[in-house]
């Protein structure tokens, strides 16, 4: 009979098994694309075009489209109820957040 995930991980070193879990978390907080991100979310396109005012033939569309305006981003995932915050990384300046990005300003328009 085979070892289950936990015996091999404890037959490890710890150093090794820090490894294999810091990699495991980043690889968590790596998710590819937007049909991840509501599956993580644990909605249904059904519930994520609701929420958006649309069908759900659209909300595939949307998981399916490579460039996207930001705009439709944020609601997607606040559609999945998270925010989106845009990181931005610059040499010699180190990381920040970069705000009211994909945000609809309704009272420059007008």
């Amino acid at each position: 009979m085979g070892r289950t995930h936990e015996e091999v991980m404890a037959s490890l070193p710890q150093e090794r098994q820090d490894r294999i879990r810091a990699r495991a978390a980043e690889m968590h907080a790596e998710i590819e694309g937007l049909k991840a991100l509501r599956k993580l979310a644990q909605r249904s396109q059904e519930q994520i075009a609701q929420s958006l005012g649309i069908k759900q033939p659209s909300v595939l569309k949307i998981e399916r489209q490579t460039d996207l305006y930001l705009s439709t981003l944020r609601r997607f995932v606040e559609a999945a109820g998270g925010k989106l915050e845009l990181r931005v990384e610059l040499p010699e300046t180190g990381a920040f957040i970069l705000t009211g990005i994909g945000e609809l300003d309704t009272k420059d328009a007008a």
